[in-house]
């Protein structure tokens, strides 16, 4: 399969520090790209060998599991990391965008739209979010084969404390109601039982639909790109960054996420924890 992914990508060290994309200190914001980057390409690229040692030679591996990976990263001018990344441009194709850097993500769909035809899977995926799950593909295609296309299954998205043994935090759990209400009825969604590899696995509607990120097939890319509400760059859904990620999505698809129960079953993590230090001391982690 060919596989598009389109990236925002930004970084002001004189921004203010609200966010690590406005930090003075820059390498938080390179590993994690690094890792976003490099985990792309080792799970799904091609080059994944097994070495023979009776006939010291290299064999290809996993050739029904890999496939033609494609990045493009949507920068503006000189305010990205790009240049410090410890390998060359072969992994990735830059986008010079004109706008401003809080709507660089719906700069990101235009991509994604102008390829259309091209690729099999459209991805979108924000610059700190990191696979680690060589099956990813293969779940979101085996989901929309169970669910239909009108049906569009989300990772959820965790962090892991740099300092904390075994711990293991999904962040984006159910939020308010009338957050996606207005977009659309999320609890009316039927839940979907499904068995895979002996385990039972509970697919239900998200109540909170945000990841970070989301991965269209072919269908469902042509399906949201015809569309009224594409590329109206409407950010009311809690702010700009949250909007270009979900709110497009969410109006169009049946939003699912696997149940707390099974989170792992498809899952992204967030580089770093800037997400529990921001919100976590108010949860009961220790309990």
């Amino acid at each position: 399969m060919k596989l598009l992914f389109a990236i925002p990508h930004f970084f002001d060290p004189h921004g203010g520090g609200a966010h690590q994309s406005l930090n003075v200190d820059s390498q938080p914001r390179i590993e994690a790209l690094r890792s976003c980057l490099l985990a792309l390409h080792h799970l799904f690229g091609r080059g994944q060998k097994m070495l023979d040692i009776s006939r010291r030679a290299a064999v290809p591996a996993n050739a029904k599991a890999s496939h033609e990976v494609d990045v493009v990263i949507c920068t503006i001018g000189k305010l990205h990391l790009l240049d410090q990344l410890p390998f060359g441009g072969n992994a990735y194709r830059r986008h010079d965008c004109r706008c401003e850097p809080k709507l660089l993500g719906f700069e990101c769909h235009q991509v994604l739209r102008e390829r259309l035809g091209e690729y099999d899977y459209y991805c979108y995926l924000e610059d700190d979010l990191v696979l680690h799950d060589p099956w990813f593909i293969s779940k979101l295609a085996w989901f929309n084969e169970q669910a239909g296309d009108e049906c569009l299954l989300q990772p959820n998205r965790y962090e892991v404390p740099q300092h904390v043994v075994g711990r293991k935090v999904y962040v984006d759990g159910d939020v308010r109601p009338q957050v996606t209400d207005r977009f659309r009825d999320q609890r009316s969604l039927p839940e979907i039982h499904r068995e895979i590899f002996g385990v039972g696995v509970v697919f239900r509607g998200a109540l909170n639909p945000h990841a970070g990120c989301f991965f269209l097939n072919a269908a469902q890319m042509r399906r949201w790109s015809a569309q009224p509400w594409f590329g109206d760059r409407d950010t009311s859904f809690i702010s700009p960054l949250e909007s270009a990620a979900t709110l497009g999505i969410l109006r169009t698809f049946n939003i699912y996420k696997s149940a707390a129960s099974q989170a792992s079953f498809l899952e992204v993590q967030h580089y770093g924890e800037g997400y529990l230090r921001y919100v976590g001391a108010g949860f009961p982690l220790d309990e």
